[in-house]
């Protein structure tokens, strides 16, 4: 796993090369995955204030001297600016046309996300609509989720829907009305049921013809929705992997 995840963020270059990037990196929720990043791959973390410019290169310094960085491996979710874009006026302005490579761009979040479910039909997947193509509000809301489309870690979602909360989306084509997917608490912890969402991750350097399904992460949950904010004050929550045969 990790040979292969060095493929992919570093390929063919040398590690203090490839950076891994974030606004306020060191007190994100997630700092401690980026400092085991940084020891097993051996790449910097560089919060995006530390980004510097020369032309289209972007730098970093290191015990006084100019790295170049060649690739961005990117944590950077851009809902962030746009809640703040004072952001970009005091750093670097990565939208701009730079030379470094991006694992992966910050574009792919769009690309990748909630916007193609209305798009897919399949008994595995909820049906949803973007709300300003949703024919009339069901009767039964009970039974369905409304989600901004362009953010992360549960942001806005309104797990209990009333049709005043519909009513009151000022920019509906930004919003899906998705189906409730009930949890059922199947892994058994001491004091009872916990719900359980599996989540793989595949890794696809440059030169494979196809990606490889390298290793999950099973997110334990009691509350309303999966993720830490909202399980602060229940036990045996939180991450942990699920076993799988060896390919």
């Amino acid at each position: 796993y990790l040979q292969l995840l060095k493929k992919t963020i570093i390929g063919p270059y040398q590690p203090e090369e490839v950076v891994l990037m974030d606004v306020n990196a060191l007190h994100q929720k997630t700092v401690v995955d980026f400092f085991i990043t940084q020891k097993q791959l051996g790449i910097a973390i560089i919060p995006l204030e530390d980004l510097k410019q020369e032309g289209r290169k972007l730098y970093y310094l290191k015990d006084d001297r100019k790295i170049f960085i060649k690739r961005i491996y990117n944590r950077l979710i851009f809902d962030e600016i746009d809640a703040d874009p004072a952001i970009v006026d005091q750093v670097v302005d990565i939208r701009q046309d730079l030379d470094v490579e991006w694992i992966t761009h910050p574009n792919w979040f769009y690309r990748i996300s909630k916007f193609t479910m209305p798009f897919l039909q399949s008994k595995f997947v909820p049906k949803t609509w973007f709300l300003n193509e949703l024919p009339s509000i069901p009767e039964n809301l009970e039974n369905f989720v409304l989600k901004p489309l362009f953010s992360f870690a549960g942001q806005g979602v309104i797990i209990d829907v009333k049709q005043a909360d519909i009513e009151a989306i000022a920019d509906p084509e930004n919003w899906i009305l998705q189906e409730k997917v009930n949890y059922e608490p199947i892994v058994q912890a001491p004091d009872g049921g916990v719900k359980c969402e599996i989540r793989i991750l595949y890794l696809w350097p440059e030169e494979d013809l196809q990606p490889t399904l390298a290793i999950n992460l099973a997110r334990l949950s009691r509350g309303k929705m999966i993720g830490v904010r909202y399980n602060k004050d229940f036990d045996w929550v939180g991450g942990t992997v699920a076993f799988f045969p060896k390919g």
